[in-house]
């Protein structure tokens, strides 16, 4: 493989992001990145005014649910030792469902975004771009975080192998 090939730099700078976000550190920063785009879903950009009573609002926050669940199962499994096991991996499985819901709501704010030129002889909030493109940058941030993530659990808690199934069938009783 030529050193200067795409191939060539792409696992070298994953280790480099696994060392820069540790899992500690990649966890702690998707708490505090999903609480934030949390209350960020409540906010109108084209109205600058914050929606409580709409209930689309609310479905960001409950499937955040299962990514907050996912990382406490995670640093569970990093701190106690222990392996994967079928409830682990039904959960990963709901977090590839998450995951394409975060690029969802990403292509959503980009459009908003990009909408902007179609109402400039509106009056437009002056918080619109430098709140949207801070959202967008968020959500971002907030899939590689997710992707840190899935690479942290690989490596440290491991694949899911279940030739042992009968050995990790009960570990959350």
């Amino acid at each position: 493989m030529q050193q200067g090939s795409p191939k060539a730099l792409k696992p070298t700078n994953m280790k480099a992001l696994l060392k820069l976000f540790s899992w500690r550190r990649c966890m702690l920063l998707s708490i505090l990145v999903i609480a934030i785009l949390i209350i960020f879903n409540f906010y109108g950009l084209y109205t600058n005014r914050f929606y409580f009573f709409k209930f689309d609002n609310y479905i960001f926050p409950l499937l955040t649910v299962i990514h907050f669940i996912f990382l406490y199962v995670l640093w569970f499994k990093i701190k106690e030792h222990e392996y994967t096991d079928p409830q682990m991996r039904n959960l990963e499985y709901a977090m590839y469902g998450i995951f394409l819901i975060y690029i969802f709501k990403i292509m959503d704010t980009g459009y908003i975004l990009m909408s902007y030129s179609e109402y400039q002889d509106h009056i437009m909030p002056k918080t619109f771009v430098p709140i949207g493109a801070t959202i967008l940058l968020l959500q971002f941030f907030l899939l590689l975080l997710t992707i840190l993530t899935f690479k942290h659990r690989m490596q440290l808690v491991g694949p899911y192998n279940f030739d042992n199934i009968n050995e990790n069938i009960d570990s959350w009783q």
